[in-house]
């Protein structure tokens, strides 16, 4: 396969084949990220995808997950997400699951016929960032979406059958709006559940700092690694999702791997939260965290 890079994934399609059905994001705003900064957005043509996938078929005929990359592969227009699925099924005999990134404004983009179409043709897994809860944070963060507007495109997604796998960011409110974080955060999971949910810690580039900073003004006060667990203690203490959400922290940029599924494992969540805090649980060292 001959990638446009630099090419990014979800930890878990790391084992699965990976088709750039877009290159870079169709967004590409958010402050805190520098993933497309290098690309200039622009949907891929579909005789070079066919090609690709045609391709990769013959070289592993046996693949049964695929991850559409790049960015915001869901901003396509359904018919040619459609045609990709089918392109994919014919070539895998195998296929049980396509999976894309996808921003709540494509989602949202999408009518709910739309969305179930799209899972008829095997597109069942979504990764979405929600990154928080806070109007005023996502403000400050430029992601172009309210909590309303995320909690419905989380709640249109699951309409169509779709499971949805999101993302919050500890640390990006700073100190100054860490409660409002968290709390508002937890809301929004707490009415929007998604299936998975995954937290992240804060980490801002090189290449986007300028950009970030400069929303909040020179004001940002970054949390330290105590403020981190204090932040995930409040979100976790919080949350109370209507639905069973399985949640991880072992991205590579926490300071504290959790696993559990909430609102089961909260006490037993917390407890670990509290220990670390208290020094009885060793945190992951700088030198091996990252994004």
């Amino acid at each position: 396969m001959r990638y446009d890079m630099p090419l990014f994934r979800p930890p878990s399609e790391g084992d699965n084949l990976i088709i750039q059905a877009t290159l870079g994001c169709s967004y590409n705003h958010c402050s805190f990220c520098s993933m497309y900064r290098s690309k200039q957005y622009r949907p891929r043509p579909l005789a070079e995808i066919f090609a690709e996938i045609d391709e990769a078929s013959a070289v592993w005929p046996d693949a049964h997950r695929v991850f559409l990359a790049d960015g915001d592969a869901l901003v396509l227009p359904t018919e040619q997400l459609e045609a990709i699925a089918g392109r994919l099924a014919q070539a895998l005999p195998r296929l049980q699951r396509i999976s894309a990134y996808a921003t709540p404004i494509a989602l949202l983009r999408k009518s709910p016929e739309d969305l179930a179409r799209l899972k008829a043709k095997r597109l069942s897994l979504i990764y979405l960032g929600i990154e928080s809860g806070s109007a005023e944070v996502l403000r400050r963060i430029a992601k172009g979406a309210s909590p309303d507007g995320i909690a419905e495109a989380i709640g249109r997604a699951r309409g169509a059958g779709m499971k949805i796998s999101a993302t919050v960011i500890l640390g990006v409110g700073g100190r100054r709006l860490a409660e409002d974080h968290a709390t508002a955060t937890a809301a929004l999971v707490n009415r929007a559940p998604p299936h998975y949910l995954s937290t992240l810690q804060l980490m801002v580039r090189p290449e986007a700092a300028d950009d970030f900073l400069g929303r909040w003004d020179g004001r940002f006060d970054a949390q330290d690694d105590v403020g981190i667990l204090s932040e995930q203690r409040m979100l976790l203490d919080r949350l109370d999702p209507v639905a069973p959400v399985i949640f991880r922290s072992n991205h590579a940029s926490n300071c504290l791997p959790l696993a559990g599924t909430l609102p089961k494992d909260r006490l037993r969540l917390l407890a670990e939260v509290d220990r670390a805090i208290a020094g009885s649980r060793h945190l992951r060292p700088d030198w091996m965290r990252g994004l």
